[in-house]
Order: C-alpha cells, then sequence, then structure tokens
C-alpha cells in the first residue's frame, strides 16, 4: 500500500522536530561540542539511519533552529505594521505587539542564547536584524531633528532585548501580553506622537 505525499511530509516534519527538539533539550545541560549523534537520536528516540535522511551533521540541525527563529522573529517585529501604508505609533494597541509571544513559543532557544558559548553571539545578530528591519521598513520625521536616527534604532532595540533577557532570567514570570502591555506604556510615554511611514517591499506578498 502507497503512502500518499502528505503522510510522508507529516513523517518528515515529526521526524526533523524531534531531532529539533532533542538537541535543544541536550543543549540545556551539555556543551554542544560535546553532543554526538547518537546522542541526539536517543533522545529522540530515531535511529542514525532517520538522522542521515535528513541531516548530515548535528550543525545542520541547529543551523536550521536558528534560521526558523530568525524568520519567525522578523514576522512577529513587523506584525504591528505589515498590513499597514502609514504606522502610527500613539495607535498601537498591545494585542499587536507578537514578539514577546514568539520569544515565550521559542523559550527554550532564547534561554540557551543567554547560557550557551555555541550560541554567545546570536543576541547581537538578532539585535543587527532587528535595527536592520527598523531602518529598512519605517521612514519617518523624528520629533526631535537632533536625534541620530540609527543611534535612536540601535538603543530601542537593544533596550528591547534588555526587557527579553531580564523577562528570560527571571524564568518567564511574566505572560507574554503582559510584557507587551509594558513594552506599549513604554514606547507611548516617550514617543506619543512618532509617525512611520511604511516601505517595505514584502508588504504585498
Amino acid at each position: 500500500m502507497f503512502k500518499n505525499n502528505s503522510d510522508i511530509d507529516r513523517r518528515i516534519t515529526k521526524s526533523k522536530q524531534a531531532l529539533r527538539a532533542a538537541l535543544l533539550s541536550l543543549m540545556q545541560s551539555k556543551e554542544f561540542k560535546k553532543i554526538t549523534i547518537t546522542d541526539i537520536v536517543q533522545a529522540a528516540n530515531l535511529n542514525r539511519g532517520t538522522f542521515y535522511k535528513h541531516y548530515e551533521y548535528k550543525e545542520d540541525i541547529l543551523d536550521e533552529i536558528i534560521d526558523d527563529v530568525i524568520s519567525d522573529l522578523i514576522a512577529s517585529y513587523r506584525e504591528p505594521y505589515q498590513n499597514t501604508e502609514v504606522f502610527e505609533v500613539k495607535s498601537l494597541t498591545s494585542s499587536a505587539i507578537k514578539i514577546f509571544e514568539h520569544i515565550s513559543n521559542n523559550r527554550e532557544f532564547y534561554t540557551l542564547i543567554l547560557k550557551s558559548n555555541t550560541l554567545s553571539g546570536l543576541q547581537q545578530k538578532l539585535c543587527n536584524v532587528l535595527k536592520g528591519l527598523t531602518l529598512e521598513d519605517l521612514k519617518g520625521d523624528l520629533p526631535n531633528p537632533k536625534i541620530n536616527r540609527e543611534l535612536q534604532v540601535s538603543f530601542y532595540v537593544h533596550a528591547l532585548f534588555g526587557m527579553i533577557t531580564e523577562w528570560i532570567n527571571e524564568g518567564f514570570k511574566y505572560s507574554s501580553d503582559y510584557m507587551a502591555e509594558q513594552l506599549l506604556e513604554i514606547i507611548k510615554s516617550k514617543q506619543t506622537d512618532s509617525v512611520y511611514t511604511f516601505t517595505y517591499s514584502e508588504r504585498n506578498e
């Protein structure tokens, strides 16, 4: 009896998810360089043949995880303004802020960023991704023309990651909704009249 493509796709997805989850779990207590493929497949309850159907090296799993997290981070960051031509900070609502929901959904990964030597440079990479997005996507006149826009964006992005870092270090003791509400209050207390023109090219895709 032949399996249809959807059954095969689901099986592939399930196997890869198990391998990715196993690697992240192992990295919580073991250095990445000391983790073996045998460790990963045993933790995933799979065999080595299944591993080699999808990956060549354990680094391939980590690279795939990072790529997917960055892609989802970008989508969550753009959520408040992706369907509008003009983005007004004063009209922003906490329910539109999805970045904390993204962090919560990937909490195991983000916790590793703070404790794993393997991922030690990733926080700065993520900050650079969000800084580039903000500079590219949002154009507009600043309330204070003396402020250097690039420096302002850098300040905002690193402040955001400061909040995220504190949240992680405190064991996610606040809900993602509460964090979104707090970020909104902080933003509005400083930028009530800011208006940005929405420009990124993917808005209609």
